[in-house]
């Protein structure tokens, strides 16, 4: 299962990726959340993601991709038990990153904690990413980086 903008909100708030429950406790905040961009703007521009594959099969190989962002409430927020549980167990997938791959607070577009952009559960069968691949994913939109990561991926469930 894959998740984008609008599709990481709800698997997070399902409880289906690591942290996330709807409804929350009462007077509890969720442990992990999509919230308000710092800037508390609805913000559209292209960013770039530096792929931690991890234990990941479909991500082998990927070191970089630049796709858009369309969001106003895509900045990953959760607590340091949940940041530590993704970290330790190669469950963050994707991060903002400048140009040369670092990871500096200037090329994190909405304020992300830790410039995370996407996630997966522990079994890696569920992901969720605020970026849009699919918004670069054909020649016509001058970008196929997206391409490449929705061809790793079916060729990752067809092996």
């Amino acid at each position: 299962t894959l998740g984008i903008c609008n599709g990481f909100q709800v698997l997070l708030k399902a409880g289906v990726l690591p942290g996330g429950a709807w409804p929350p406790p009462p007077a509890v905040e969720s442990p992990a959340t999509l919230t308000w961009n710092t800037n508390g703007k609805y913000t559209a521009l292209w960013v770039k993601l530096k792929v931690e594959p991890g234990k990941n099969v479909f991500l082998q190989g990927m070191e970089e991709l630049e796709v858009p962002i369309a969001h106003g409430e895509g900045r990953f927020h959760a607590d340091n038990d949940t940041l530590k549980a993704l970290n330790d167990r190669d469950q963050v997938l994707f991060r903002y990153c400048d140009a040369e791959g670092r990871l500096r607070d200037d090329a994190n577009p909405n304020g992300s904690l830790e410039n995370i952009a996407g996630v997966c559960n522990e079994g890696r069968n569920v992901f969720g990413m605020m970026p849009h691949p699919e918004r670069a994913a054909d020649e016509r939109l001058g970008n196929t980086d997206g391409k490449a990561l929705f061809t790793s991926l079916l060729q990752s469930v067809l092996a």
